[in-house]
């Protein structure tokens, strides 16, 4: 992903609702993960926009997001479980665009996305 142009809406949003009382990395995982949980509305239909090395997705790939992964698996990077071939399966929320969600959706995976196009980590 190129990184975006800095949006001073969304850096406020991130600052003052998802990471406002965080004093590492842990605590902003964890603000990440309960505001992505919130926001978001699963079950959704995602398509995978950019594949990992550490996912069996390939881009292009339609899938259904069940549910944020586990709290213990996203220290890290943010995780959705999603069903492949039978299996459910924990992959980054940031390969992953949704197919027609609600505007809570789309701003919590946007926002995301966002974070991780700026370089930004906990």
């Amino acid at each position: 992903m190129a990184q975006p142009k800095r949006d001073p809406v969304r850096e406020e949003r991130i600052h003052e609702e998802i990471i406002v009382d965080a004093y590492g990395p842990e605590e902003q995982a964890m603000g990440w993960y309960y505001y992505l949980e919130d926001k978001i509305h699963f079950p959704l239909p995602a398509k995978c926009i950019a594949s990992r090395a550490t996912s069996p997705l390939r881009k292009g790939e339609s899938v259904e997001v069940r549910s944020m992964a586990p709290e213990d698996t996203c220290s890290g990077d943010m995780l959705v479980q999603i069903r492949w071939q039978g299996r459910t399966m924990a992959v980054p929320l940031s390969q992953l665009t949704a197919i027609d969600p609600d505007e809570s959706t789309r701003e919590a995976i946007n926002d995301w996305h966002y974070w991780v196009a700026q370089g930004y980590c906990f």
